[in-house]
């Protein structure tokens, strides 16, 4: 928990001066975790973690407190923040497993445990890493630096990585986003740990790293796959494994693949869409439908309505891993348009057509972005070529037809007219004819005239 955005620069002098202070008091801080991480993979990272060695945690406190007022996240567990600062301050600490949760831990504060113990309860070499914040100095007892340049995800120590089960998801995504293999020792224990236990507050979390900052985000659930780790929390993706698709249209294979490849060129529009997030987890979604209707038929392979049929399993799987009613909505939404966009620029479909597209979208833009990134190619020949140009000239028409004045309930009022039950649906003609390009004025008498015929036959 960050308590407030401030420069990364700011927050590394009020590092050195605790750092500093620490020192005349005997003691020693070191950066840890992350930010060593992508310091030496030359990443952003504006988190910063420091970790106090060498001092007892009433002395830490008083040198805290003079520096600005002290925020005890967790002071039994050495925990503290400063006020107006972004950082995290903790002591050493040892952690003993109390059951099998994320959460099950006994901890106590030992400030003088040594670097290599301190370091021992990280998940990952590469994360286990500390940076002497006055000196510079890299203190790497378990030879993070050597795994992070040989691109290598090795648990530190196999008796501690298997009592939390979060760090098999953590290494899933760490995979995603450095593109690093995980170490065979530690993926066959990955296998061997139940995941089961875990809030699902905790999944979204790695899945939205995964997906928001993987360079591939199919590595997150290809390594998951290979962990034999997806049935817990991602049944339904395991269930595209092996769904046939008609290699007509579908020429690299299962539904499976697909989803994969959908996975990584959405991840290209990820700065161009409304929440890249939601985005990235239609691409994982939009083809559940196949999963219920695949069927061959003349030696053809179908997936009638998969669109609309495969919604109720995406809803479950959504509730599985979020409370977000507008993920639930924008994933559902997105689904059952996701065909629309290439078939109509395909046919070169009317104005009118592709008007209601974009009207029903929650997102129209993120809709045009997806099914660039799920575009068909059929055997090979390019039958869909970039549809692109023409649905963002449609969307630019649909943007202006927008903004021209319309019918509203105010201007049925002014005629004369009484609400009642019918306005919702008189407003719901009226809108079709905005759709359709009809001016105001004529939409305002067509709307009239629609409205008179109705009360006519009560």
């Amino acid at each position: 928990m960050k308590l407030m955005n401030t420069s990364l620069s700011r927050n590394k002098e009020i590092c050195e001066r605790i750092a500093a202070e620490v020192k005349e008091a005997g003691g020693r801080v070191f950066y840890v975790g992350g930010y060593v991480r992508d310091r030496m993979l030359a990443h952003e990272n504006k988190d910063l973690d420091i970790e106090v060695h060498g001092i007892e945690p009433e002395k830490l406190y008083a040198i805290l407190e003079k520096i600005a007022p002290v925020k005890s996240v967790g002071s039994s567990f050495g925990v503290y923040m400063l006020y107006g600062y972004d950082i995290d301050i903790a002591m050493p600490r040892k952690e003993t497993a109390t059951g099998r949760g994320h959460r099950d831990f006994e901890i106590t504060v030992d400030p003088f445990i040594g670097y290599e113990q301190a370091a021992r309860r990280r998940d990952f070499t590469i994360n286990a890493m500390m940076e002497d914040v006055l000196s510079g100095e890299i203190v790497d007892p378990f030879k993070g630096m050597e795994d992070l340049n040989r691109g290598i995800l090795r648990c530190v120590d196999p008796a501690t990585f298997i009592e939390d089960p979060l760090r098999v998801l953590r290494g899933a995504q760490f995979a995603s986003r450095f593109g690093f293999r995980i170490e065979a020792d530690t993926l066959n224990l990955c296998r061997t740990i139940d995941l089961s236990t875990l809030p699902k507050e905790r999944i979204e979390e790695e899945l939205r790293k995964a997906l928001v900052k993987g360079r591939k985000p199919s590595v997150f659930f290809e390594v998951l796959r290979e962990m034999d780790q997806l049935d817990v929390w991602f049944k339904e993706v395991k269930q595209l494994i092996g769904v046939r698709q008609d290699p007509i249209y579908h020429p690299e294979g299962d539904v499976w693949t697909h989803t994969m490849e959908v996975l990584d060129r959405a991840a290209y529009y990820r700065d161009k869409v409304s929440d890249p997030f939601y985005f990235e987890l239609l691409a994982l979604c939009h083809d559940f439908g196949k999963i219920l209707v695949t069927q061959e038929i003349n030696g053809r392979i179908h997936a009638y309505d998969h669109e609309n049929q495969g919604l109720p399993l995406i809803r479950s799987f959504l509730i599985r891993l979020s409370n977000e009613n507008d993920l639930i909505r924008y994933v559902t939404n997105m689904t059952s348009l996701h065909m629309k966009p290439n078939a109509a620029a395909h046919d070169k479909a009317a104005i009118k057509t592709t008007n209601r597209i974009f009207d029903q979208a929650v997102e129209p833009l993120d809709l045009i972005y997806f099914s660039m990134a799920d575009r068909p190619v059929i055997m090979g020949d390019d039958m869909f070529p970039d549809s692109s140009a023409f649905l963002f000239e449609r969307y630019g028409i649909y943007q202006e037809m927008m903004s021209r004045p319309y019918v509203t309930g105010k201007d049925l009022i002014d005629a004369g007219l009484q609400p009642d039950e019918s306005f919702t649906e008189i407003l719901e003609y009226a809108h079709k004819l905005r759709l359709a390009g009809v001016n105001k004025e004529s939409a305002l008498k067509q709307t009239l005239a629609q409205f008179k015929v109705k009360r006519d036959k009560i």
